[in-house]
């Protein structure tokens, strides 16, 4: 070691080792000392990996030493039966055991047949007889598999392990399950024998159906006793305890006789059977030796699907459901799903129309999401046993215009802002070769989405889903529970590949009454397993959109119940939001009626969806007109009788969303010279309301009294436009009015429709006239004179909406110009006393439909062809929903030219679906009878043709 120290030789060793010669001048160094190096190294890895051993060893083996001492006694009572699980309501009150006692039938051991034994002992565990309660082989392939796939990916539990596992230890797949399992697996052998451990197993575990033992098994499924049965049955037996709902082979037969195949492939390979006797078993179909399923239904069959569901997909396997002694509560009303079950299985809500009616229904808490009912089926007798179909959360239906404020609207009023007033242009429209319409074949012009959703208009919606963006729409509805595929415009009505459930829709729904917190809907509370341990299962809050948006769609909805093809889902004295929605007949089916119907709604307190329709739509088996209001009366009943006695708040607006006062000929801000009659409230974010409309400059009293008395509904109609125009006047911008909606929308119809909306001829003379303008505006003299002339005054008022004047321009300049100006007045002056702009809401929109149709009195049938076409275009947008375009050339755009020049050229005819809406306004003394109508008739007619989403 001396040599260590002297730094020559250091400097010599580190010269060799750089130049990579041999150093022989010292033999115990070079190559002796680099083997040395490498053996300290191994060394020291050695050392760490044994202290890393023995540390592990120590710890772990202190640790299971902790495990095994907590590990339950063995009790002979818990070992030899199963124990079934009970379920709890929300109030604490026993539902019912999962699995009844008289679903058990227990055998000895000497009662089992050997073929019988030998299928389960095949698949379940082939080395049964040889190990003492743990199968080493076994462990280690499945170590093998849980390193690869993940833990818990492959189970090694014997025979012996299951049977204490599910009794004694809560059915997590825990490190400490797994040491206790072997633990006790071990003890159990010491305690008993192979064949008392045997017999314990086929006594205890579930095989689907309610059946629970080998021998109860084999009545349930092929009506016979164990002794009775042939190796083909005995397989399919075995094969059912890992999935008994999985393996069913009532709902599966398919899965089933795979899984039958697979369990006599491993009796032939150990030797239980022979080739031939695997060949013949294999050979016999499933369906010939099963008997025909038994009806087990109970009242809260389609609630118990959706705990076992919710179970599953919280890791507690289903043999733990049915044997396991588990304290499950649910958030089950009992009373709410008497109510449901009711109104599903009697008459004495609705009368269905025939026994293969079908309806599923879904009633959850708005606030936290917990289901508090589920209606599953009709429960006529036909497939309602438990695990059956259910209506309510296995359905896979297009949602029709359900889908609107989740895809459409929402979307946009989050990302982009958008009050309840943004307007769409409801017009004809076609994308990639294919035509989209609304479901009375009509359209309306300008629309507020709040007058878009109250009808349930299409092209107002696949517009805004356009706007905002397939993407963006995708994730927001994603955020409230619902998956799309795809993003084609189709979707925006509703037109879904992949359809959605009741269950589904209510979740996204009550998201908007909960402030725009997702809940995800949720049966189980809490599960206590045996030893006390328990395990919270209650939906977590996603914040999906902000309270304003929540807010607003709920106002939004709120109009669709009011007024609008939701008013027979309306229940007295309940704030109540919501939305209809139906799916059009398949192409080749002949009929009046749709394929789906469903009602969607909301209070503060309860969330509902309702679906109804058929399993398949035919000619002879679809929704007739007639019944398609159903599903409207399911929600009615039970949300009136769900909310009997019970506190129900109203809706509270948000700080953030304002109300704000509009004058719908100008789309601005209402001030204080704007009528009553003309004002409309809408939904805005503070920061993004519209500008409010300049007073009009009053001149001279005397004039101004002169024209209310000469021209009243003039000039109640347009104090905004006025005093935009007197403000316009001296920029020499005659031409350009003020624009009524500060929205792309109107802009697109603008840049859409300039053929439409001006007279070429006349606007080009118009245009050119620059001297007259000047020479008007110059003389003050002549203003004033036309100030005294009420006639006169309505002319110069109306110049500027020339363009939308239909008749031919004159040739003389000075004359054309007087007297379209006189035209103009007279025609636009009805064009806007029968039309709104399409800034209205649903409420106040109605309102003003009522105030129209008195205008249109006044104004009487002398007008020219500009308000001939406005009366038609009036009559055609409905109650309120009119978001028309004459008031918009009035108030500075040019969409009155083009709905004018519409109304000349086709003259729509007034049907009673489109006429009844108009009539229906609020305050108005004819709503009571519209209103009637509407409810009885109307709303289930139109509602009924809504959407075509397969267009």
């Amino acid at each position: 070691m001396k040599h260590l120290g002297n730094p020559s030789l250091w400097s010599f060793t580190l010269r060799g080792i750089i130049m990579g010669k041999k150093m022989n001048e010292e033999p115990h160094t070079g190559k002796n000392e680099g083997r040395r190096k490498k053996k300290r190294f191994a060394r020291n890895v050695l050392l760490t990996a044994a202290f890393l051993m023995v540390f592990v060893l120590t710890f772990g083996g202190y640790q299971t030493y902790a495990y095994i001492n907590e590990a339950p006694k063995l009790e002979g009572n818990k070992l030899s039966l199963p124990q079934s699980s009970t379920l709890f309501d929300a109030e604490g009150n026993k539902i019912t055991d999962i699995v009844g006692k008289e679903h058990r039938k227990v055998v000895s051991f000497d009662e089992i047949p050997e073929h019988v034994v030998n299928a389960f002992i095949a698949v379940e565990d082939v080395r049964y007889w040889e190990h003492n309660g743990v199968d080493i082989k076994r462990i280690g392939g499945a170590v093998v598999a849980n390193i690869q796939d993940g833990f818990g990916a492959e189970g090694a539990s014997t025979i012996t392990q299951q049977v204490v596992k599910n009794m004694l230890l809560e059915p997590e797949k825990t490190i400490k399950r797994k040491v206790q399992e072997a633990y006790l697996a071990m003890e159990l052998e010491k305690q008993y024998s192979k064949e008392e451990i045997l017999e314990m197993y086929l006594n205890k575990i579930y095989f689907g159906q309610g059946a629970y033992g080998v021998a109860t098994a084999a009545e349930t499924y092929f009506d016979k006793s164990l002794d009775e049965l042939t190796t083909a049955e005995a397989a399919l037996l075995a094969g059912l305890p890992q999935r008994p709902s999985g393996y069913d082979p009532y709902k599966h037969p398919d899965i089933a006789t795979d899984r039958r195949a697979t369990v006599l492939s491993l009796m032939e390979q150990h030797g239980f059977i022979s080739v031939q006797e695997r060949e013949e078993a294999a050979s016999v179909a499933i369906e010939d030796t099963i008997v025909e399923k038994k009806n087990q239904s109970t009242t809260n069959d389609a609630f118990i699907d959706q705990v076992i569901d919710d179970l599953e997909k919280a890791g507690i396997p289903e043999e733990a459901l049915y044997s396991g002694g588990l304290e499950i509560h649910t958030t089950l009303d009992t009373q709410a799903q008497k109510i449901v079950d009711e109104a599903l299985t009697t008459n004495q809500v609705v009368e269905y129309p025939d026994e293969e009616f079908r309806a599923g229904l879904s009633l959850i808490d708005t606030q936290s999401g917990a289901i508090r009912a589920i209606g599953g089926n009709r429960q006529t007798g036909e497939d309602d046993v438990q695990k059956g179909f259910n209506y309510a959360t296995q359905l896979e239906r297009s949602p029709g215009s359900t889908i609107k404020p989740i895809l459409d609207y929402a979307p946009g009023i989050e990302k982009l802002k958008w009050s309840t007033n943004q307007q769409f242009i409801d017009e004809e429209l076609e994308l990639n070769g294919k035509e989209f319409s609304n479901w009375n074949d009509e359209f309306q012009g300008s629309v507020s989405i709040r007058e878009a959703l109250q009808w349930s208009y299409n092209i107002p919606a696949i517009k805004a889903f356009m706007e905002v963006g397939g993407e963006e729409a995708q994730s927001f509805a994603e955020k409230l529970g619902i998956t799309i595929e795809e993003t084609y415009p189709a979707y925006a009505i509703g037109g879904f590949a992949k359809g959605i459930s009741p269950l589904q829709l209510s979740g996204a729904y009550a998201a908007f009454g909960s402030g725009g917190t997702f809940h995800e809907p949720y049966s189980v509370e809490k599960v206590v397993y045996p030893n006390g341990k328990e395990m919270q299962l209650s939906s977590k809050p996603e914040k999906a959109m902000s309270e304003g948006t929540a807010y607003m769609i709920t106002d939004m909805l709120r109009t669709v119940v009011k007024k609008g093809t939701g008013m027979q889902a309306a229940v007295k004295g309940l704030d109540i939001a919501g939305k209809t929605g139906t799916t059009s007949l398949e192409e080749g089916i002949n009929g009046d009626g749709v394929s789906d119907a469903w009602f969607s709604g909301y209070t503060t307190n309860y969330t509902a969806a309702v679906w109804t329709g058929y399993d398949k739509t035919t000619q002879s088996t679809y929704i007739h007109k007639e019944d398609d209001d159903i599903a409207k009366l399911l929600f009615q009943h039970v949300m009136s009788e769900v909310s009997k006695g019970k506190d129900t708040p109203g809706f509270e607006q948000p700080d953030s969303v304002e109300e704000i006062e509009i004058d719908k000929t100008s789309g601005l801000r209402a001030n204080n010279a704007t009528p009553s009659s003309n004002i409309i409230k809408e939904l805005y974010f503070k920061g993004e309301e519209p500008k409010k409309a300049p007073l009009p400059k009053k001149k001279e009293p005397s004039t101004d009294n002169e024209n209310d008395q000469t021209d009243t509904k003039r000039q109640s109609e347009e104090p905004a436009d006025n005093s935009a125009k007197e403000k316009k006047q001296p920029e020499k911008k005659v031409e350009e009015k003020p624009k009524p909606k500060p929205n792309d929308s109107v802009k697109e119809k603008e840049k859409e429709e300039p053929k439409k909306q001006n007279k070429p001829e006349e606007k080009q003379e118009k245009q050119n006239k620059p001297e007259e303008k000047q020479e008007k505006q110059n003389k003050p003299e002549e203003k004033q004179e036309k100030q005294t002339k009420p006639e006169e005054k309505q002319e110069e008022q109306t110049k500027p909406e020339e363009p939308s004047e239909p008749e031919e321009p004159s040739t003389e300049p000075e004359e054309s110009s007087e007297s379209d100006s006189s035209g103009n007045s007279e025609g636009e002056s009805t064009g806007e006393s029968e039309t709104t702009p399409g800034t209205n809401n649903g409420d106040s929109g109605n309102e003003d439909s009522g105030n129209e149709e008195t205008s249109e009195d006044e104004t009487g049938t002398e007008e020219n062809g500009d308000s001939s076409g406005n009366t038609d275009q009036s009559d055609d947008t409905g109650e309120g929903s009119q978001g028309t375009t004459g008031n918009d050339s009035s108030s500075g755009t040019s969409d009155d030219s083009g709905s004018s020049e519409e109304g000349q050229e086709s003259e729509p005819v007034e049907s009673e679906e489109a006429s009844e809406p108009t009539g229906s306004p609020e305050n108005q003394s004819s709503e009571e009878e519209t209103t009637s109508s509407r409810k009885k008739d109307d709303s289930t007619v139109e509602e009924k043709n809504e959407e075509k989403p397969t267009e």
